[in-house]
């Protein structure tokens, strides 16, 4: 892990030495969320540490600069990075000071009527649990509905109770401001009125029980490891409750102890147990409340009681002054509560019902102020002008006979559709989703051809060099290739390949030909969007593995034309509830049919023990002059030991497994030249097997391969297995796809045997959405300025709800400048931050 903490230090150091004004890295450090989940896979770090820090990053740039050191201190000591206390103190010029407000005494009588206890109770300093403060909405919240309302800016350490200390503390849940602890809200509920008892359990179910601590105790397993037991009992029976490596919790838990203890009900070794569960000491005091309990996230020196009872106080008096955005005749179409009835709800409910209300609310803002933005930036696309591009339908039906095989209804569709857009006056702004192998290139480069056909230009820009040269010689093939029957479209050298190893005789020329416009169509990696690349007339603009790509490349490559159409592709399908949220700009092509004759690939998991089989397969394949792929979730063995890692499992399979075979390697550590020189080699047959990490998950075409092993299965998500699967299956032979997950007995491998039933990416993509959450999914726009707390991107039905009341707002009031408006124009700007590149495709 030393490269990463070397990495991560110099761009810390570098924000620092700017003053904290997040330029260190294009894009800023948001656009490091996108990135670091994978690169923090592949260099070994703790599973549990990375959708923290990807937070971190994502929330970056909504923090004020005086407090972005300690954002960066955090991720440091979660790093473990040497010498981070170094970095320097942000510096407050002129133009950031602000006058402090006065110290805001909150009412006497906020906490009279429920029980709280007077005495906080020690709690594990070691549990760091982050936040879930709703920061778009905290900012909406502080617009002030009169003078009092400007306390909602006050820091939160002018608090009775917090003060200067606690309110650091508080700080690493980002918590900074009164209005940020408002929006704290609970990560769960404990409802005392409706507990179970511990021989009410089942396998797999998420529980809160009350019981006592039995016994403690701290044993070295075989690997090396410490195992923590806790036997607890109430009067039905005994569970269980494990952690890896934690030995505090033999300093905490002590015997005859009372606890509330949360989590998932597993097995080991044949008992029910609970891994690392989340508990809390109790009184008989919350044993009789009979309510909806909150349970907050914590981190170090702030404990639930104190900070259930901190809320309590402040939610009471604070709430009522919380200002509402959404104009009260759409509050009441909706049926929603008001903000203000909303937060005392969310915090404090008083009974199931009143808590659903109240998070359906927020869930609504939330995915109602997404809709608004979306369906602004498609206006603003609209608006743009474009220059028409018109082909007769004589000239698409030889286009389409002079290709080497039939389209498929579902290509034929989608290019209806691409011809329909660049007919008009304003630019085209279109999603091709496709499956793996449904053929979305061929429709990308007819819809190029049609631009071309008048005489302008076009553009191709793939991430990686290799994917680039693929493309290349697809359409060099498609399109420069004269038959008896149909003549070549266009000539050799008017479509050109560009990338980081093209010589500089041949940049030469590519430059001159895309000035004077002999060359049509350029195909590319990011070199396209060097200033040396000047074309002529760049009228169409289409982006492969578009998630690949920052918002500020994309705009550079569309900034070298005059308002080009643009296509972005993508092989990841996106859910339907997707498309019309964080989609929700793009007109949508949807590729669902695949090319006849290709053969589905057959997949199976297989466990550990039965990797022999496995093995003899590849072997079996080999034999046969076919290829395979192994991959892994990591490159080296780190902290996650039990994690098989490529660089070692290579060396293993090349040694002892596979001595007779040549088995090479690629993973994200290499420089993008080497990975393009193994993935060629692979493709040129000289190494029979590849090991390799999520690298291959895009794009490589290998049609030899038709074994695909994945091992870890359970470390991946379903879309991305489905990509992995998808690097095979490509060429006549049937094909293969074996999920080994790291046992028999974890509970992810229910969620593995939809892979060997469907083949469908869409239907996994929907699985994946609803058993994950949309971060596989998100990750393929700029989601870290989403900050979506409370809804879920799987609710359908309210997505619908809030997408047709943002069009019939926006049919309205397009601007959004009506007086009636202006509460809900400001709560829109504070959800969607400026960025470089907004309103484009990303």
């Amino acid at each position: 892990m030393q490269k990463i903490r070397e990495k991560y230090f110099k761009i810390f150091q570098l924000e620092g030495s700017q003053g904290y004004e997040n330029r260190a890295v294009m894009g800023g450090l948001q656009a490091l969320g996108k990135t670091w989940p994978s690169e923090a896979r592949e260099q070994g770090v703790s599973e549990s540490l990375i959708p923290l820090i990807s937070s971190f990053f994502n929330r970056y740039p909504i923090i004020e600069p005086e407090n972005r050191r300690n954002v960066l201190l955090e991720i440091g000591d979660l790093l473990s990075i040497p010498n981070i206390k170094t970095l320097p103190a942000y510096v407050q010029t002129e133009n950031t000071a602000v006058l402090a407000p006065k110290p805001i005494k909150p009412a006497k009588e906020a906490g009279k009527n429920i029980p709280i206890p007077r005495t906080p109770a020690p709690q594990p300093e070691e549990q760091v649990v982050r936040s879930k403060v709703n920061t778009r909405l905290r900012e909406i919240a502080s617009k002030p509905m009169d003078d009092e309302a400007h306390g909602l800016e006050a820091p939160v350490s002018v608090i009775r109770g917090v003060g200067d200390k606690q309110g650091a503390h508080l700080v690493k849940l980002g918590v900074h401001k009164i209005k940020d602890l408002l929006y704290l809200f609970p990560r769960r509920y404990d409802d005392y009125s409706k507990l179970k008892t511990i021989n009410q359990l089942q396998y797999g179910e998420e529980v809160t029980i009350l019981a006592r601590v039995v016994s403690v105790d701290a044993f070295q397993t075989k690997k090396g490891k410490r195992l923590v037991e806790a036997v607890v009992s109430d009067t039905t029976g005994a569970l269980r409750l494990l952690w890896m490596n934690q030995d505090w919790h033999v300093r905490y838990l002590k015997k005859d102890l009372f606890i509330s203890v949360s989590g998932k009900i597993d097995t080991y070794l044949g008992r029910p147990v609970i891994w690392y569960p989340d508990y809390e000491p109790i009184d008989k005091q919350q044993l009789h409340t009979n309510r909806i309990v909150p349970v907050y996230p914590l981190t170090a020196k702030i404990t639930q009681r104190w900070l259930r009872r901190t809320q309590f106080n402040t939610v009471r008096y604070w709430a009522p002054r919380v200002n509402d955005f959404l104009p009260e005749q759409l509050r009441d179409e909706a049926q929603l509560l008001q903000t203000q009835d909303a937060l005392l709800q969310v915090h404090f409910p008083e009974n199931n019902e009143a808590l659903k209300a109240a998070q359906r609310r927020f869930a609504f803002d939330e995915l109602f102020l997404l809709q608004v933005g979306v369906l602004q930036q498609k206006q603003q696309w609209q608006q743009l002008v474009g220059h028409p591009y018109t082909v007769t339908d004589e000239w698409v039906t030889k286009r389409v006979a002079a290709l080497p095989y039939e389209l498929t209804n579902a290509q034929k569709r989608s290019l209806d559709e691409i011809r329909a857009d660049i007919a008009k006056d304003h630019p085209m702004n279109r999603l091709l989703q496709g499956d793996v192998g449904s053929g979305k290139t061929i429709v990308a480069v007819m819809g190029m051809a049609m631009v071309i056909e008048s005489g302008a230009q076009a553009a191709l820009m793939a991430p990686t060099g290799i994917l680039a040269e693929q493309h290349y010689q697809t359409i060099r093939n498609l399109l420069t290739i004269s038959t008896e029957e149909h003549p070549a479209f266009l000539e050799e050298g008017q479509v050109r390949l560009l990338t980081g190893d093209t010589g500089q005789a041949d940049r030469g020329e590519i430059f001159r030909g895309l000035e004077s416009g002999y060359v049509k169509l350029l195909i590319g990696t990011h070199a396209l969007i060097e200033d040396p690349v000047t074309f002529q007339n760049l009228q169409m603009v289409v982006v492969d593995e578009q998630h690949r790509f920052g918002v500020s490349q994309r705009a550079a490559l569309r900034s070298k034309g005059d308002n080009p159409h643009l296509l972005v592709m993508t092989a990841t399908p996106i859910p339907r509830s997707l498309q019309f949220t964080i989609f929700g700009d793009l007109d949508v092509s949807i590729m669902d049919e695949m090319p006849a004759g290709r053969l589905p690939v057959t997949t199976m998991i297989v466990y550990p023990t039965e990797r022999e089989r496995v093995y003899q397969t590849i072997r079996k394949q080999v034999g046969e002059g076919h290829q395979a792929f192994i991959i892994y979730p990591l490159v080296e063995a780190g902290e996650n030991e039990e994690i098989k890692a490529a660089v070692d499992e290579q060396v293993r399979l090349q040694e002892e497994v596979f001595p007779d075979l040549k088995v090479g390697l690629v993973h994200g550590r290499l420089k993008p030249t080497e990975k393009d020189a193994v993935m060629l080699a692979f493709r040129a047959k000289q190494f029979d097997i590849l090991v390799s990490t999520s690298v291959v998950e895009v794009g490589v075409d290998i049609p030899n391969a038709t074994i695909m092993v994945i091992e870890g299965a359970n470390h991946f998500g379903l879309s991305q297995l489905h990509q992995f699967r998808g690097r095979v299956g490509r060429g006549e032979a049937q094909s293969l796809c074996f999920l080994i997950p790291d046992n028999e007995n974890a509970v992810e491998n229910r969620r593995l045997q939809v892979m060997t039933e469907t083949n469908d990416g869409f239907r996994l993509a929907e699985v994946d959405l609803e058993e994950r959450g949309p971060g596989d999914f998100l990750g393929t726009r700029q989601a870290g300025t989403i900050d979506l707390k409370m809804a879920s991107l799987a609710d359908t039905v309210l997505i619908k709800q809030t997408r047709e009341l943002a069009t019939k707002l926006l049919d309205k009031d397009p601007d959004l400048s009506l007086e009636e408006h202006q509460d809900m124009k400001a709560a829109v700007a504070a959800f969607w931050p400026k960025a470089d590149g907004a309103g484009d495709v990303s």
